[in-house]
């Protein structure tokens, strides 16, 4: 058995107080995979700089000229999480770094190390992709678990087909990051888009613990943003449902309506003006709740007509 050239890929924006920490860590589990005789000797580290404001690229500089195992890519700006994965995937199995595979783990380091040995044995099993499945998440606020779990039984009610409490934390061989490199949209899912590909594929479960310095950069902003990308690009059931909802709306109406005119017969019909506004104000909300969900699906359409680059590569430390 040939051991594989692995890559490990992690994003980071503005990690400065995490990657000190971090990068020792990672640093010494390549060196024991190799030891081990799991991977080559010539697998890599490869973190990715999101237009990060701080010091995080001339950490991830310094980091390079002390250690080979170390490289580096820079993006021009910040393009968001799910663009810098896959800058890094894209130039981890492209010449002349061409890995056999990568595994991507947020910086932060809250995915467990001990997870990636288990991920490699499940690739010499056969697996093309393994996904770190979190068992646990105590270390979770109880709003962030709520929020998360209810956005994964949302996803599975509207016809998404992912995997159940898994992130970004997942190993993925070269053929797999090739075929997932022909989806060319912008609003980039991907733990919509790689359950999609196929592929032989298993799963390693995780307890995610504390993040150890720092504070997490995955702002409720950035989380309700993913949430829709990944609702929207993947499903128009929320289409279905507005229309849904209007016709329950005009049933109301038609019930309305024949109560006003019985009023209006017997003479018990009451004059006011709290009943017409209510009625205005609750389907003026919807309508507009409409409009802007429609919007939203053709500002995707808009977005993904114009073929745009999905990030752009300042500096590549190999």
């Amino acid at each position: 058995m040939t051991p594989i050239r692995l890559a490990i890929v992690a994003p980071c924006y503005n990690e400065e107080d995490m990657l000190p920490i971090s990068a020792p860590k990672l640093i010494a589990l390549i060196d024991d995979l190799v030891a081990a005789g799991k991977i080559a000797p010539d697998s890599f580290l490869l973190f990715v700089n999101d237009g990060s404001r701080d010091r995080t690229w001339s950490i991830i500089s310094d980091l390079h000229r002390r250690f080979p195992v170390c490289h580096g890519l820079d993006l021009s700006r910040n393009v968001g999480h799910q663009n810098a994965i896959m800058a890094g995937m894209i130039s981890a199995v492209s010449a002349p770094e061409s890995a056999d595979a990568v595994i991507t783990i947020d910086v932060d380091l809250q995915d467990p190390l001990e997870c990636i040995p288990e991920m490699i044995d499940a690739y010499y099993a056969g697996s093309d992709v393994v996904y770190g499945v979190r068992s646990s998440r105590e270390s979770d606020s109880f709003m962030k678990r709520f929020t998360a779990e209810s956005f994964y039984k949302l996803q599975a009610r509207l016809g998404l087909k992912t995997i159940y409490n898994h992130a970004d934390f997942r190993f993925m061989t070269r053929r797999v990051i090739l075929e997932l490199e022909k989806y060319e949209e912008r609003n980039l899912y991907l733990r919509g888009i790689i359950p999609m590909i196929g592929f032989p594929s298993s799963t390693v479960e995780e307890v995610r613990a504390e993040r150890e310095a720092g504070e997490t950069k995955y702002t409720l902003k950035k989380m309700l943003t993913l949430a829709f990308d990944g609702i929207t690009s993947f499903s128009v059931t929320p289409i279905y449902g507005i229309l849904a909802m209007g016709g329950i709306f005009i049933l109301i109406a038609i019930a309305i309506g024949i109560y006003v005119i019985v009023s209006l017969v017997n003479g018990t019909a009451v004059h006011g003006w709290s009943s017409l506004m209510l009625s205005i104000w609750l389907v003026g909300g919807f309508i507009l709740i409409a409009i802007g969900l429609v919007g939203l699906y053709v500002g995707k359409v808009y977005i993904e007509t114009k073929h745009r680059p999905r990030y752009h590569i300042q500096t590549h430390l190999r």
